[in-house]
């Protein structure tokens, strides 16, 4: 759809908006002279993102009717679908968000005679071996079905400057020193560019590519070794001197813990919905967009090459490796230190008594602060309190070394050193507060 000299800009409703995806598809619209608008759940992550794009707050796992869009949609041309999930959880929804409100849109979209592109995934199929690739397939069919102006765009490992889900893992994976452990290495994958999408977005939504579906992969698969050591190539790494190469059973007990802690809030790029994934492949036919556009989309070596690297990357791939042991190591000096406190009550509680506190007094400010530490050993692995309870560890500590200098400075001389080995918990805290920021 293009607009005639005169007329206002092609409006566009990017779901997901301020996504890996959505995020740039949204820049690479307004450069290409679009209006787009976002939608997404979280206002205050949209404006952290994009903080000059518009955006609109909804939630799809509440647009599951066709009058839920019909609304949203009046005033605008076209739809971009970037939203998605990886894995049922607390917060997500795979059949709610990639196919009943998908189904929803179609209809609303063909009633307003508004076009949809749908970024789906390369394997979405309502005949997949995971939820995740049958409630996509189940989305696309269903759009497909309503007979309207409907693109299936359908990517391979998005490749891009952030790093989000596999973009991010492999991050990780590069950023091991010395040594590269492995597994699944022989796996063929096929990657795209993340501007390389938006630009088929961009080319969809300007009437320059025809109604239909897309796989938007590079013509050649790579296996995940070669992907792996490219990506530490670019993150500029040194090689690894020795590969470890893991049985695939050993993944499956990881991406079952993984999914034990996205019930905690935890969003793991390495849960068993991608160790499945990962497992059969990432391939597509890039034929079909070829045969159209008489050009073939990027290879993972031109990729790289044309994504600047720098320290920044090199700092955000270790920093993503070092913050699951950074919350780990916080949550286990608290809750030792709560659980000690109640376990040696009286030897704590001695400390106050030899500075003139009575017995009872000193017992019970031993257990309110033994139970304060083991409440916040807690709450730091609760994703949705772990950064507060980053903040709130300082504020503890820092009391804890106050009350020492004023109470008890004789612990300050201590040859153990007690109260000095709390200077690090805290510095521990507030880089951990920070490696916990989102996007």
């Amino acid at each position: 759809m293009t607009k005639e000299k005169g007329q206002s800009a092609t409006r566009v409703l990017v779901l997901g908006g301020y996504g890996f995806i959505g995020a740039q598809v949204m820049r690479a619209l307004t450069q290409a002279g679009f209006d787009p608008c976002g939608m997404g759940r979280n206002l205050t992550t949209a404006a952290r993102v994009l903080p000059d794009a518009k955006f609109i707050k909804a939630d799809l796992r509440h647009m599951q009717a066709v009058g839920d869009w019909i609304d949203v949609l009046a005033g605008f041309d076209m739809v971009v679908n970037c939203a998605g999930v990886l894995q049922d959880s607390r917060h997500d929804d795979l059949a709610a968000v990639h196919h009943d409100a998908v189904a929803a849109l179609g209809q609303a979209a063909k009633q307003l005679g508004v076009g949809v592109v749908q970024v789906s995934a390369v394997g979405a199929d309502k005949s997949a071996s995971t939820e995740f690739m049958r409630t996509k397939g189940r989305g696309d069919d269903a759009l497909r079905a309503q007979g309207g102006r409907v693109w299936i765009l359908r990517p391979g490992l998005v490749i891009g400057q952030a790093a989000y889900g596999g973009t991010a893992l492999l991050r990780m994976l590069a950023a091991i020193p010395g040594f590269q452990p492995m597994s699944l290495g022989q796996v063929p994958v096929q990657s795209v560019a993340l501007n390389d999408v938006a630009k088929v977005v961009v080319a969809a939504v300007g009437g320059r590519l025809p109604p239909g579906k897309y796989d938007l992969v590079e013509e050649q698969a790579h296996s995940l070794s070669q992907v792996v050591s490219e990506t530490r190539k670019w993150l500029g790494f040194a090689p690894a001197q020795v590969t470890l190469t893991l049985p695939v059973w050993m993944l499956r007990p990881i991406g079952r813990l993984a999914d034990l802690l996205g019930r905690l809030g935890w969003r793991s790029p390495l849960r068993s919905t991608a160790i499945k994934v990962l497992e059969e492949g990432i391939q597509g036919n890039p034929a079909a967009l070829r045969k159209i556009t008489g050009q073939e989309l990027a290879p993972l070596s031109a990729i790289y090459a044309r994504l600047p690297s720098g320290q920044e990357h090199r700092l955000a791939a270790r920093m993503a490796l070092m913050m699951p042991m950074a919350v780990a190591v916080l949550s286990l000096f608290w809750l030792i230190s709560g659980g000690g406190g109640l376990w040696r009550i009286q030897d704590a509680a001695s400390t106050l008594t030899q500075v003139g506190w009575s017995q009872w007094a000193a017992i019970l400010v031993v257990m309110f602060w033994s139970a304060v530490d083991l409440c916040l050993g807690a709450a730091v692995l609760w994703r949705p309190w772990a950064a507060r309870a980053c903040l709130a560890m300082v504020a503890v500590s820092l009391v804890y070394m106050v009350s020492a200098a004023v109470l008890t400075p004789d612990l300050w001389l201590d040859p153990l050193g007690p109260m000095v080995k709390v200077i690090p918990s805290v510095v521990l805290s507030l880089i951990t507060h920070q490696l916990l920021q989102s996007r």
